[in-house]
Order: structure tokens, then sequence, then C-alpha cells
């Protein structure tokens, strides 16, 4: 059985590839939703810096597509066997994933065999609300919906669907902290891997090239900053977010005997690192490498930002509010703006 959705038309930014302009689409509410599926209104959207890899033609997407991935909105309508009710405001899960492949069945749920990905799906491809760049997006069964309180600001909860989820499954691949933990690159990942580890009681290091991003992650409880080539060892686990090759090194060459370091920045091909073998192997140093994440981070994610919001500035770190027929400004100034997200709302 599915769920009576009551027509009506809503809109949503169409992106036709690498120097194409987004152009805003109107189109038809789906009469009805397939069981299992909800259909949100989109309150708010944050540019992630996939988008703007995808945007500029760093990394492979279909097209036409909807972008954005990082978004909070309210539950409008919901058919038999979906989580949540009308009303419910909530966050929702970069993946689809089946729940009986066996990936699924293993956990590796982000890896599904048959993956959906939001913000990443074709238009014509018989979803046609997958992104967050909308008035509305229909979620599938089979994605993760967390409620979020209304109280929770809305540029802090919208990316909890990327930044915060991804730095949650980060945390779960390493070795239960306190420790001391080296967090490389100071973006919206970076800030907020320093402050769920500072959370957790560990001696946090940030290290990136911007000394205005140094001073942010003090912000968020770093203890100590560094600049790419000061000489950084003795960690007992490393979270690489740059994307950096040279950072990457860096990272396996700070690890202490029995250190770890998780990967989840290199998420775009670059040139490989150099590694000895024996080093790994004679101080017992484990790889682990991070890319989406499983239902649980995404709760974690929200549970981290409730009760954190007001001890981090997380409300300052994303920019000017755009209206979603400015998204090619919107992207525009992401390229140059301080700030580390900028918004979107789709409703203006």
């Amino acid at each position: 059985m599915g769920g009576d959705v009551g027509g009506g038309t809503v809109r949503f930014a169409r992106w036709d590839g690498a120097g194409s302009p987004f152009r805003v689409v109107s189109t038809a509410l789906p009469a009805r939703l397939d069981a299992g599926e909800v259909l949100v209104e989109v309150e708010l959207a944050t540019i992630c810096g996939s988008d703007l890899h995808t945007v500029a033609g760093h990394r492979p997407a279909p097209t036409p597509t909807v972008l954005g991935h990082e978004q909070v909105g309210r539950v409008v309508a919901a058919a038999p066997g979906a989580p949540v009710r009308p009303g419910d405001r909530v966050v929702w899960s970069v993946t689809v994933s089946c729940g009986a492949c066996p990936r699924c069945t293993r956990g590796l749920e982000h890896k599904c065999v048959r993956l959906r990905k939001f913000g990443h799906e074709p238009v014509d491809g018989g979803w046609t609300l997958s992104g967050g760049f909308a008035t509305h997006a229909v979620l599938p069964a089979g994605t993760t919906i967390v409620p979020v309180p209304e109280d929770l600001p809305d540029v802090v909860a919208a990316p909890a669907s990327c930044a915060t989820a991804t730095v949650a499954a980060m945390l779960d691949a390493a070795p239960p902290l306190p420790g001391r933990v080296l967090v490389t690159g100071a973006g919206l990942l970076g800030v907020t891997a320093a402050a769920m580890c500072a959370t957790a009681g560990a001696e946090v290091t940030v290290s990136d090239p911007d000394p205005a991003r140094r001073r942010l992650a003090t912000r968020f409880g770093a203890d100590r900053v560094a600049a790419p080539g000061e000489p950084l060892t003795g960690f007992d686990v490393a979270l690489e977010l740059s994307g950096s090759a040279t950072a990457v090194e860096g990272c396996l060459a700070a690890l202490d005997v029995g250190g770890h370091a998780v990967l989840a920045g290199s998420v775009s091909p670059g040139p490989p690192v150099t590694i000895a073998p024996e080093r790994f192997v004679r101080n017992l140093l484990t790889v682990t490498g991070v890319h989406n994440y499983r239902p649980g981070h995404l709760r974690r994610a929200v549970a981290f930002l409730t009760g954190h919001a007001g001890r981090f500035p997380f409300a300052e770190l994303v920019g000017e509010r755009f209206a979603l027929t400015d998204l090619d400004r919107a992207f525009a100034a992401a390229g140059r703006s301080p700030a580390l997200r900028q918004a979107v709302d789709p409703r203006r």
C-alpha cells in the first residue's frame, strides 16, 4: 500500500553538468507514495564541499540531477511503513539501501549493492525529487530518517546528514577515546571532529594551512593547532579530512606504536602516497577508510549536535542564505567566502 499526497507543484534546481547554470524547474508531486516512502518539505540545505567539486567538474555525476545532500526538513506525508509522521522535523541519510543484499546483511548498508544516493541521482531515473536543492524531497524506503528537535537551528541541523555523520563514522572506526588525536583539515568536518574528540576527553591537535581555520579550530576544542610541515609525532589516532596526499602521508608518519589512521577526505582521484610497509608491521599500525556512514552514525550526529550546539559555535559556520533561484550565486559565494558552508532556503 502507498500513501496519498494530494497533488500540488514543487520546484527543484536542475543541474545539467559542469559549466551549465542551475535551472529552477517546476514539477507535479507524485499522486501517491510507495510503501515506506516519505515526502518532506526542505527547510534549509547547505552546500557541501563535494557539491562544489561536482559543479567544478572534479568528480563525476549523472546529469541532469538535483544536487544537495545536507538538509533539514518537515515531513508532509508518510506512507504506511514509514518511520516518521507528518509534522516531524527530520534529517535523512545520504544513502538509500535495500537492506537485503549481502553487503547490507553484513552491516555495510552504506555500500549496498543496489545503493542510491541522495543528491547523486539522475532526474530522469524515476526519482526526480532526490536532492536537497528543492522545495520538497521524496525519501524512499531504506533511507535513514532521524527526528531533530525544534530548537536546533536549521544551519546546525542540516550538515548532520553528511559532515557530522561522517565524523561519527570515523570515530566509530577508530579506537575508543580519549587519547592523542591529530585532525588534518579544518573545514566543517575537521572542526566537527575536533569538537567530538574534545568532548570525548581526547587531546586534540588540528593541522591546516589556513591561519583563520586554525584559529577557528581552537574554538571547537583543539588544544593545539599546527601548519602543514610542522613536526607532529606520537598520536594514537589520526583523522584525515583534507583529501591532500601530503596530509595523508603526514597522518601516517605522526602515528605512535599501535596508532590508527582513519582516512575520509580522499574521495576524488589524486596522487598516490608513499608508505613504508616495515614501519606498519613493526609499529602495529592500522589504516581504515571511511566513506558514507551507517544508520547509527546519523543518529549519533543528531544527538551530538543536540547536546553540544550551545558549547561550540556551529551556527556561525554557515554564511549567507540564498534563494533557490540564486543557487549559482550561492556556489560562487561558497568558493570565496570564509564561511565553511553557504545556505539555501528553497522556500524563498
